[in-house]
Formats: structure tokens, sequence, C-alpha cells
């Protein structure tokens, strides 16, 4: 008896999906205390932009420093987490998510909302763009 195999067709890419894939890796990166594999899903390029605290920053390794300053233990760094996150294709190749992040850590839990811009690169979806701002400290 021969066994016919086939092989499943090939599902096209969903880009939402993949995006969000990107989104939780980082999440899981960041909770692990991994800030290099969280910088994953940036675009690797000096034209990458990170807007927070009216600065604006430039530069993949820009923002990998600022991060690693900014969060340079697990204390400061706490759990990340993301939610209500949007994604708008603008095209085949690019999309802005909307989201909220939030990390828990033992005397705070600073949160705020994202605005990110995804660009389809030969690595795959990475973030050229991320405006994120913090939400006022509650007393």
């Amino acid at each position: 008896m021969a066994a016919l195999v086939r092989a499943a067709p090939e599902q096209p890419p969903n880009p939402v999906a993949e995006i969000q894939s990107v989104l939780s890796a980082q999440q899981d990166a960041w909770n692990r205390g991994d800030i290099d594999a969280f910088m994953d899903g940036y675009a690797q390029s000096a034209s990458t932009v990170f807007i927070s605290e009216d600065e604006v920053r430039r530069g993949w390794e820009t923002v990998r420093d600022r991060y690693r300053i900014r969060y340079s233990d697990r204390a400061k760094m706490g759990t990340l987490s993301f939610s209500d996150i949007e994604v708008t294709m603008l095209s085949p190749d690019a999309a802005v998510v909307l989201g909220r992040w939030r990390l828990k850590r033992a005397n705070d839990e600073p949160h705020g909302r994202f605005t990110l811009i995804f660009k389809r690169l030969p690595e795959g979806w990475r973030i050229v763009h991320d405006h994120t701002s913090a939400a006022p400290p509650t007393k």
C-alpha cells in the first residue's frame, strides 16, 4: 500500500499576525531581561526613530543605548505587557500600530500608549518609527 502525502497549500503571509508576533517576541524578551532581543523588533538602521519625553532619538544603536541606560537592571525593567493592539495596514509593506504598554514594578506601574510604524524588510516586519508616551503618574 502506498500512502499519498500532499503538502498543505502554502498559506499567504498574514502581515497582522506577523506584526503581532514581533510585539509578542519583544514582550517576552523584555520580561526575560534581554534588551538586545527586545531590540530585534526594531529596524537596525540609522534612520530608526524613537520619540518620548519630548525627545527625538535617531538610530537603532541610540535607541538600544537609551534602553540599556534607562532600564539597567531587572527591577527597573519590571514586567512589560502590551494591550489594545490595533494594526492598520497602510500598504502591503507598511503598517501603523496603536497600543498600550504597562510596566509592573515593585513600587510603581508606569503605563502609556504607543504608535509604531512597521515596515516589511528583508528580515521581516520591523519598527522604523516609535512614538511612546507615558501617562502621568497616579497619586
